[in-house]
């Protein structure tokens, strides 16, 4: 077997999705010294055993949208580290095909170990990136987000919100560089007004702006859920505390920030407002919380609420789903909810780039994906398809 950069063949399956990767091309990232793979709008299946790479293409992959990806590591972690060698920048780029075109994305990390960011050439900033690609993944440590931090719920919500709000990234981003800017002035008890009264009306214009996007996908997204008509996952009933009872309007949350300086101050943390919300979730058919559920039932909940999100918003992008980074999703699903997922996916035409030990758990897919091989740190395609 030789490293693939060859597109396999492709079935009739009709006009691609509105939103897939065509080229995927990874340099020095992680165990990858130079992977290039070649797509053609089908579901990705990547197998191979434990520590051949296959997480680090998801990961790079996510790379190419908002963010910290989807191991919500440090840019420098990315770099390969070959033995007895300095590590090396690394370079993520993608072909992307969105709504019939074709638009050229890439970042890398240069030799400040700061993040580079270009789309069709042109120099862009990492909140661009959410108008081209729009993400969503499940990573196996994803499994205990029931029973995790509020701040886990948080970030897998702000992940979901993105597919509708592209500006949310931003909002989110100015909000926090804010709060850490007036903690640090509130624990150096630096008594200037005017920098913490600047802080707090900038903290409530994007705090205000973060809790109704996400109260507003939540209530879609709820939508969604009820209206489905025919899935094997189970129905989940969505609620979200704000943070503040008020934190819909900017001025209340500004006075609020004031007037909650001396407790933010001990606490030595925003203590209100969306840094504080909480995402609720119950089994519905159990009427029970999420935490309290099966382990298998708190995955299964998990799924049917990306699938729900990413039906959510094909509707709202013309039919165009998000890319799906399922990594080892099939690893704990029975044969039928196997199936069932595969078939959610094919029917959404989304592009899910799917991982896993065992190739034979993805039998079910046959031709509607593209099966690859994944071996230490290099690509391969099944025989024939070279």
């Amino acid at each position: 077997m030789t490293p693939v950069a060859a597109v396999a063949p492709i079935p009739d399956l009709g006009a691609p999705p509105g939103l897939w990767v065509g080229q995927l091309t990874l340099t020095s990232y992680r165990n990858h010294v130079q992977t290039q793979i070649n797509c053609d709008g089908r579901p990705v299946v990547l197998a191979g055993p434990n520590g051949a790479g296959k997480t680090n293409i998801l990961e790079a992959l996510s790379a190419l949208g908002p963010g910290r990806g989807l191991r919500g590591a440090k840019l420098g972690e990315a770099m390969r580290r070959a033995d007895g060698a300095a590590p090396q920048c690394w370079t993520v780029a993608a072909r992307v095909g969105l709504e019939g075109r074709e638009v050229h994305i890439g970042t890398a990390l240069d030799d400040a170990e700061k993040r580079q960011v270009r789309i069709d050439g042109e120099k862009a900033g990492p909140a661009d990136l959410g108008a081209v690609l729009r993400l969503l993944w499940l990573t196996p440590t994803m499994d205990r987000l029931f029973t995790d931090s509020p701040g886990a719920r948080r970030r897998f919500l702000d992940r979901l919100v993105l597919g509708l709000h592209a500006g949310h990234g931003r909002h989110v981003m100015t909000y926090e560089q804010a709060a850490r800017q007036r903690a640090k002035l509130l624990a150096d008890d630096v008594a200037e007004p005017k920098w913490l009264e600047a802080l707090e009306l900038r903290m409530a214009e994007h705090g205000a702006a973060i809790t109704k996007a996400r109260s507003h996908v939540l209530a879609r997204l709820s939508a969604a859920i009820e209206d489905a008509s025919d899935t094997a996952f189970p129905r989940a009933v969505l609620a979200l505390d704000t943070g503040h009872e008020n934190a819909l309007e900017e001025n209340d949350l500004h006075k609020a920030l004031v007037q909650n300086r001396r407790r933010d101050q001990a606490a030595g943390r925003v203590t209100l407002g969306p840094a504080r919300a909480e995402l609720y979730v119950r089994h519905r058919a159990k009427d029970m919380p999420a935490a309290d559920c099966s382990t298998g039932e708190q995955k299964a909940l998990l799924i049917g609420l990306v699938l729900a999100n990413t039906r959510l918003q094909a509707v709202a992008h013309g039919g165009a789903a998000p890319i799906l980074l399922l990594d080892e999703v099939a690893a704990h699903l029975d044969a039928e909810r196997r199936a069932a997922l595969f078939d959610e996916i094919c029917a959404l035409k989304a592009q899910a780039w799917m991982t896993g030990t065992d190739s034979h758990l993805f039998d079910a897919l046959g031709p509607r994906a593209q099966h690859f091989t994944v071996n230490d740190g290099s690509v391969f395609a099944p025989a024939g398809e070279q």
